[in-house]
């Protein structure tokens, strides 16, 4: 995630190079035929030409806004996680005590959240340095045949705590707020695998694309005469706009990504793990990853 912009107007040139010339390739030539050929008969009304670019910035914002739901919805989840987690652990030391069991529990659960992220990002969680720290090889290669590990974990995590209850170790009551805060946890994955799996319709992007680039042609022919050379420039930054606008939405449609844009879901792991660790009293937990490359949070 983007945290600070170390950037420039250039830079959005450089990854809009494709639309950026394109804008100013119909502005030059419409303005050069203008100027040298009568093509008076081409030439459009300027309001109509207008309340099509009021109508598009509308249609691109709505998509900008309905990825934007998305990606907070994504954060929210992972800040409920986070929540969850620390009052598992806390859960765990104070109902079982600081012993062997909660001890399980609490590092399982360190796993479970790296492991999420893995699959959310769509890597490799079975070369994944902080999965190979926390669980072993055996618990790995039986996790690596589930359908979904995740829930392996968590179904793991009751059925130990429902052996601990029928063994006396913690009474049912007790047992019932551990399954609450389970099931809030499958809610969180259910959440996020929910917008992974479910990307935003297609037709969302390619109409708003095809209207931006049929407006880049259009909006030359309707101010060419009244502006002239300066038709170039003006071409450029209005039709550019809305090309930028569009594409945030499409960064921001899914927020699990390795994109500049993703959410910051190392840094949200590492601080899960931190947290709920120091409470058992580990020593050498890795530290939160800071911002690499500089101004983006991993």
């Amino acid at each position: 995630m983007i945290v600070a912009t170390n950037g420039s107007v250039f830079r959005l040139l450089q990854w809009q190079w494709k639309n950026a010339l394109f804008f100013t390739a119909t502005g030059t030539i419409i303005t050069i035929l203008h100027k040298y050929v009568d093509i008076g008969h081409l030439l459009i009304p300027t309001t109509p030409v207008l309340v099509m670019g009021a109508a598009l910035g509308i249609f691109a914002s709505f998509r900008t806004n309905s990825a934007y739901e998305r990606w907070w919805e994504g954060r929210k989840l992972w800040g409920q996680l986070v929540n969850s987690s620390r009052h598992l652990t806390s859960q765990a030391l104070c109902y079982l005590g600081a012993g062997e069991l909660a001890g399980r529990i609490v590092r399982r659960h360190a796993a479970y959240v790296h492991l999420l992220r893995c699959l959310l990002r769509q890597q490799d969680p079975w070369v994944d340095e902080h999965i190979l720290r926390l669980v072993d090889a055996d618990t790995r290669e039986a996790l690596r045949a589930e359908s979904s590990p995740t829930h392996a974990i968590l179904f793991r995590q009751l059925e130990e705590l429902t052996a601990a209850t029928a063994a006396g170790v913690i009474d049912e009551r007790r047992l019932q707020s551990f399954d609450g805060t389970l099931a809030t946890l499958l809610d969180v994955q259910g959440g996020c695998e929910r917008i992974k799996k479910t990307p935003m319709p297609r037709a969302y992007g390619l109409i708003a694309e095809r209207l931006i680039t049929a407006y880049g042609a259009l909006f030359p022919l309707s101010l060419a005469e009244e502006l002239g050379w300066a038709m170039i420039p003006l071409n450029l930054l209005v039709c550019l706009a809305f090309a930028l606008i569009s594409e945030v939405g499409r960064v921001l449609e899914d927020p699990f990504t390795m994109f500049y844009n993703g959410l910051p879901l190392s840094a949200l792991s590492m601080t899960i793990e931190n947290n709920i660790r120091q409470r058992l009293g580990d020593e050498g937990i890795p530290p939160v990853p800071g911002e690499k490359p500089p101004g983006v949070l991993m």
